[in-house]
């Protein structure tokens, strides 16, 4: 399998309109690879909380179009990041949008942790509640493979990586809009959610500031055993790895840890 996360600088001095355009032209030069990866609410900025609200769209709105298009013209699996949804029945959600290589939307994923701490995006947006997975077929494997789909924070949280694995995930990616001040954490997590769950990590980070916060960048891609095969460094940059996606069943199979798993045992007692 080959994947190209796309590392978006974002510039405040950039329309939202142009970079929508911008990005599209970048989508369309992956043209074979088999999956596109774009970072987190690259439209706005992730810590551009302010923006939120102004530049939010419906699920089906420019970005969508856009990025579809853009998906179709290059003929490939395209994770376009996320957005600021505004569901006209509810709140704002940070909502992800994955497209087929025919432009068709494969699924949706509204981002279940929020940070902020009660400020911020915790408060601007709603949680999502449901898992999500989408299935590919070859090239990447005469099987196809599962991507599971997290977001930024929920990184954080290595259960809903669990739940996601149990779903039949394989490849798990987490476009983000990481700070610079905590990059050795995305590090460290993103190696760990690919040790623990047996599985490849594609995490994409944005460059550049958003409303004042430096971005990490370093977008990385871990293999089923930790091992970094490729990281961009702190600007604008295509990170393009190349992989053997049947290395996730046989890791598994070689050192079935995930089968030596002990639920629910519940609160220790005092």
């Amino acid at each position: 399998m080959r994947a190209s996360l796309i590392q978006i600088g974002v510039d405040e001095g950039e329309s939202v309109e142009s970079r929508r355009r911008r990005v599209a032209a970048l989508v369309r030069e992956q043209s074979g690879a088999d999956l596109v990866v774009l970072p987190e609410l690259w439209t706005t900025g992730a810590f551009a909380y302010e923006e939120f609200t102004a530049e939010a769209e419906p699920l089906e709105g420019p970005t969508y179009e856009v990025m579809a298009k853009a998906a179709s013209d290059a003929g490939v699996w395209l994770h376009a990041g996320s957005i600021p949804e505004r569901d006209p029945d509810g709140p704002l959600y940070n909502t992800s949008l994955v497209f087929s290589p025919s432009g068709e939307l494969a699924a949706a994923y509204r981002k279940i942790h929020r940070f902020g701490f009660d400020k911020g995006e915790a408060v601007l947006m709603g949680a999502g509640s449901e898992l999500v997975t989408v299935r590919l077929p070859g090239p990447g494997s005469e099987r196809g493979t599962t991507l599971g789909v997290a977001t930024c924070y929920d990184l954080r949280f290595p259960e809903l990586f669990r739940g996601l694995v149990d779903a039949g995930a394989e490849i798990l990616v987490v476009p983000a809009g990481w700070p610079e001040r905590r990059r050795s954490h995305w590090t460290l997590l993103a190696q760990a959610r690919a040790v623990e769950n047996q599985a490849f990590v594609l995490a994409c980070g944005t460059a550049g500031t958003h409303a004042g916060v430096p971005q990490a960048g370093h977008s990385i891609v871990v293999d089923p055993w930790g091992e970094v095969l490729g990281e961009a460094g702190a600007g604008e940059e295509v990170l393009t790895v190349e992989f053997d996606a049947e290395k996730v069943a046989t890791t598994r199979e070689q050192f079935p840890a995930l089968k030596d798993r002990v639920l629910g045992l519940g609160v220790p007692r005092r």
